[in-house]
C-alpha cells in the first residue's frame, strides 16, 4: 500500500466523520430547541415531496447499449436517477430565484 492509497483512505475516514458530525451536531443542539427541529422536518418533508413529484415525473426508458455489461442500468435506476436529477434542477431553480428576488427586495429598499 502506497501514500496514495492511504491519503484516499483517510479522506474517505474524515467524509464519513463529517457527514455523521453534521448530522448529529444539529440534532444535539435541537434538543435545547425542539421548534428547530420542527423546522428541519418540515425542510426534509418538502423535499421528499418535491422527490416524489420528480420521480413520478421520470422516464424509466433506458437505451440498449446502456442495459448490458458494464453499466446494466435497470429502468428502475434510470427512474430513480431521472427524478434525483429533476429534483436537483428544481432546487436550483429555486435558490436562482430566492437569490434574484432578495437582490431586487434590496434595491427597492
Amino acid at each position: 500500500m502506497d501514500t496514495t492509497d492511504i491519503f484516499l483512505y483517510a479522506g474517505y475516514l474524515l467524509i464519513i466523520i463529517g457527514a455523521i458530525l453534521a448530522i448529529v451536531m444539529p440534532l444535539i443542539k435541537s434538543i435545547d430547541d425542539p421548534k428547530s427541529l420542527l423546522k428541519t422536518v418540515v425542510g426534509v418533508v418538502i423535499i421528499g415531496a418535491l422527490f416524489a413529484v420528480a420521480y413520478s415525473m421520470a422516464d424509466s426508458e433506458v437505451a440498449a447499449r446502456y442495459t448490458a455489461e458494464p453499466f446494466n442500468i435497470t429502468p428502475t435506476v434510470a427512474k430513480l436517477v431521472g427524478g434525483v436529477l429533476m429534483t436537483v434542477y428544481a432546487l436550483f431553480i429555486l435558490a436562482i430565484t430566492g437569490i434574484v428576488v432578495t437582490e431586487v427586495t434590496k434595491i427597492v429598499k
